[in-house]
């Protein structure tokens, strides 16, 4: 089956206010471009306060090479915060004061412990995945592919597909589904459908099971078959 993509109205995921009445709503795709954060088609931040300050905001001490990735289709609650490795503080000694930061003597005796400090690398973040309020996310964590992030959870550890975490720091609560539906989710991966097949199964993909979403992947040749 194909779709005419003229006859089906869908958001533009270059738009900055995809819902122009509410300017709370953001897609991050366009607001991000150029800077240390990467976000995918339809992401959305939503925040009453001040939605387009989400890279000063949001993404904090994001001092060094280190970016966060964000996939597509994610949602994410105001508050949510992205720690990013700049946070962190030497701790191979018996202080963690980062003398280093006020510059002069301190940083000459000490940059070299700065940046000679391990890194966890990018925080990625994959498709699909809900953030609820206040949610804080740690340096370098990796999030899988429909995780449920809970509200006021503190992510210090990766998180598998489809799983939903909460607490602080947060653990695994469930698994939204069993290992082969995950299995079939993932290979199906409807994030990358072209979006006139996602708006054409939108129903499915919200209401449906892993079944149908796997039978839609195969009908179509799309996903890993």
């Amino acid at each position: 089956m194909t779709y005419d993509r003229n006859s089906v109205r869908t958001p533009d995921p270059d738009t900055l206010h995809p819902l122009p009445e509410h300017e709370r709503v953001v897609f991050l795709k366009p607001l991000v471009a150029g800077t240390h954060v990467v976000a995918g088609d339809f992401t959305y931040y939503d925040d009453p306060d001040g939605a387009t300050d989400f890279v000063t905001r949001n993404v904090l001490y994001a001092y060094g090479p280190e970016r966060l990735v964000i996939g597509k289709y994610c949602a994410i609650a105001t508050g949510t915060r992205f720690l990013m490795a700049g946070a962190d503080h030497p701790s191979m000694g018996t202080s963690t004061f980062p003398f280093t930061m006020f510059g002069g003597r301190w940083a000459e005796e000490t940059l070299d412990i700065v940046t000679g400090m391990p890194s966890r690398g990018d925080t990625v973040v994959g498709n699909d995945v809900w953030f609820g309020y206040g949610a804080t996310v740690m340096p370098g964590v990796r999030i899988g592919d429909g995780a449920v992030i809970a509200a006021g959870a503190v992510v210090t550890t990766d998180v598998p597909p489809y799983t939903i975490v909460g607490g602080n720091p947060a653990r695994a609560i469930r698994r939204r589904f069993d290992d082969q539906a995950v299995e079939q989710l993932l290979r199906a991966a409807w994030w990358d459908w072209p979006v006139d097949v996602v708006s054409a199964n939108a129903r499915t993909i919200m209401a449906g099971s892993p079944q149908d979403i796997a039978c839609i992947a195969a009908t179509e040749g799309l996903g890993q078959q």
